[in-house]
């Protein structure tokens, strides 16, 4: 049997789901885009180790929760972790695959990347409308010796349901009581009509891309295949931050993964940590209709942990630690069966 994963964008999913739906063989996949850049490196790698291909459209977090909940997918995949209530709920468990970082993207003349410095609560105000133009008080208070221009903001967000979303609100609302307030966080929330809307990491790169003066949030990897200026942050220790590897790892360090697979990486302590940093999530259903693609699903995540660390740090994600790849073995164990109520094997 074999199995074909090729990365999709959302125009192209509906397609693609209509053709995966006739192959009996097929394994499918679909949720968040913050992760498809390194499932499409595991994809591609994997497929010359093995032979074996899966199917991944990337459709956005609120999507890939859609569709494994009506199992119209074999797994689904999100950067908003659910609930362990709203798991058991929906006879779903999660697991993480690896941790990156959310990073604020600019196209403003005459700045360089990482030039820019920007705290939490100003990026809220300016998705707020309350600061309005590049020269702000609030901004060149923090920009000392930087030319910035007398020019109107363009925030750009996303239109679709998006794990990214969560990360960016969930880290807006801790740090600024007016967002908290007013617009709160999760995939999809009512956003202030200052800005304009892109679909996927991928819609939010080529709006900031193709206009001047505007700001948006994009995962780590689309910011560095892209080019893009993105801009230092100031973290809860006081820190000016860049959005590297180093720093997406030292916001990880305090998870507690034991306890649950429920965790929220946003503006954690450490004067090295950046400030929006969040793990991405696999979701399978804990009753397996389908045994055999269960177990293709476990086989290419199992040989992603083993070999696709490397892949994963060229494209500044941060590789899962050994202990927690043994413990998600385990929880594969323990809480995939098929309707028969016999283990789903992995190996």
């Amino acid at each position: 049997m074999k199995f074909h994963l090729r990365l999709v964008s959302a125009a192209a999913a509906l397609c693609l789901s209509t053709l995966a739906a006739h192959a009996a063989d097929s394994v499918t996949g679909a949720g968040a885009s913050f992760p498809a850049p390194i499932y499409s490196k595991w994809a591609e790698a994997y497929n010359k180790a093995t032979g074996n291909q899966i199917n991944y459209q990337s459709v956005g977090s609120g999507a890939g929760i859609k569709q494994i909940k009506e199992k119209t997918v074999d797994f689904g995949a999100s950067d908003m972790p659910l609930k362990d209530d709203d798991l058991s709920a929906a006879g779903l468990m999660q697991f993480p695959t690896v941790i990156g970082g959310v990073v604020p993207v600019i196209h403003v003349e005459g700045v360089k990347p990482g030039q820019l410095k920007l705290t939490g609560a100003v990026l809220a105000d300016i998705y707020l409308g309350k600061v309005t133009k590049w020269n702000d008080p609030a901004i060149t208070a923090l920009n000392a010796g930087v030319k910035l221009p007398d020019a109107v903001i363009t925030p750009v967000h996303r239109a679709d349901g998006s794990g990214t979303s969560f990360i960016f609100t969930n880290y807006l609302s801790k740090v600024n009581a007016d967002w908290k307030a007013k617009i709160g966080e999760g995939t999809a929330v009512n956003w202030p009509a200052n800005g304009l809307a892109g679909k996927g990491n991928e819609g939010i790169a080529q709006n900031v891309q193709r206009l001047p003066n505007s700001i948006g949030y994009v995962e780590y990897a689309y910011a560095k295949q892209s080019k893009m200026d993105f801009v230092q942050l100031k973290n809860s220790a006081g820190s000016f931050v860049e959005p590297v590897e180093g720093a997406f790892k030292a916001a990880a360090a305090g998870a507690d993964w034991t306890k649950s697979y429920y965790q929220v990486l946003t503006d954690e302590p450490g004067k090295d940590s950046w400030p929006i940093t969040g793990a991405t999530f696999i979701l399978l259903h804990k009753v397996q209709d389908k045994p055999a693609q269960g177990t293709a699903i476990l086989k290419f995540f199992d040989w992603a942990y083993a070999n696709g660390d490397k892949a994963a740090g060229d494209l500044d994600y941060v590789p899962l630690p050994d202990a927690l790849k043994a413990q998600i073995h385990k929880t594969w164990d323990a809480s995939l069966k098929d309707s028969a109520g016999k283990a789903i094997a992995s190996k």
